[in-house]
This record gives structure tokens, sequence and C-alpha cells, in this order.
């Protein structure tokens, strides 16, 4: 963690920064995550967003909800896949945790994984991340018709594009 930790203070201050992922141990317990989340610096903590793991209490996700402006949610465990029917029950379990009787989220939400338009127009997100993009991008077979863009980083930014194209 030391090595990010430097990076982080490095770039916390740059006027675009916004916040950065506390370390956290994807298949690790809570006791393990907790500890990671004690040695995130206290200077950077207004920086800093906790991940859950849906592997994870919904009474941690209390706590971090009651304690942090915005937290992560991040598939893992037998939620591992996005998506799928058991991921969804288990979003909306996370979701009656973090967010009030009318359904609108108690603090920011960033969803891990989550920037399928299928999950994030459904899910009351404040933001989400992905390896769309940079995974796919390589996949030319993804780009049909007669024309397809003639450079990686030209097929990122349709993939992105795609995205952008809906809201939370």
């Amino acid at each position: 963690m030391a090595g990010y930790v430097v990076w982080v203070r490095e770039w916390h201050r740059h006027p675009r920064f916004d916040w950065a992922l506390i370390p956290d141990a994807i298949t690790g317990g809570e006791a393990e995550n907790e500890a990671l989340l004690a040695a995130w610096p206290a200077d950077l903590r207004p920086a800093g967003v906790p991940v859950w793991h849906l592997h994870e209490s919904p009474t941690r996700l209390d706590r971090l909800v009651r304690d942090w402006p915005r937290v992560a949610l991040g598939s893992s465990g037998q939620w591992a896949t996005p998506g799928t029917a058991p991921w969804r029950r288990r979003m909306g379990q996370a979701l009656a945790v973090a967010c009030d009787a009318e359904g609108r989220p108690r603090i920011k939400l960033h969803g891990l994984r989550m920037l399928d338009p299928r999950l994030f127009t459904r899910l009351p997100l404040a933001s989400a991340d992905s390896t769309n993009a940079a995974t796919n991008s390589d996949r030319l077979s993804r780009f049909g018709g007669c024309y397809v863009p003639p450079s990686r980083a030209a097929r990122a930014t349709v993939i992105a594009d795609r995205v952008e194209a809906h809201q939370s």
C-alpha cells in the first residue's frame, strides 16, 4: 500500500482529483479490510473511499455508510459476477442498507465493475467503473458494420461513448 499512498499523496491536491479507493482485499474478510482502512493515512481520509464487498456483512456496509461520504460496492464471493440473479438479489439487500426509505442513497455510491448500462441505469450510483474499454477495444468482432474504428484508442472511445449515452 505504501507506493499507492505516495501516489495518492502526490495527486490528491490536483484540481481534477476527486477521490481514491482505499486498498482492499477482494477475497479477504472484514477484519482484513478493516485493518487496511485503519492503515489509511488520516490526512488522506477525506480523499479515501472504502470498498464494501458483497460477501461482507450488511452491518459493515451500514457502518461504512455512516462513517464515509462515499463507499464503493465490489462484487465478490458467491456474488462475484455482476448482473446475475443472485447478484441482483444481494445488491437489493445492500441498497436496502445504503439507501433511505425513499430509495435515495444516504451517501455517494460507486459501483466497481458496474459500468454496463444494464446495471448502472438501474442502480442509484454516483459513479461506476469498468475495464470494458481497455479489455474489449482489441476485439474487432465487437465492431461490425461498414466502418471499424482504425485504432485501439478509437475503438475504446466508441465503447466509452456508448456508455456515456446512458444515465445512472
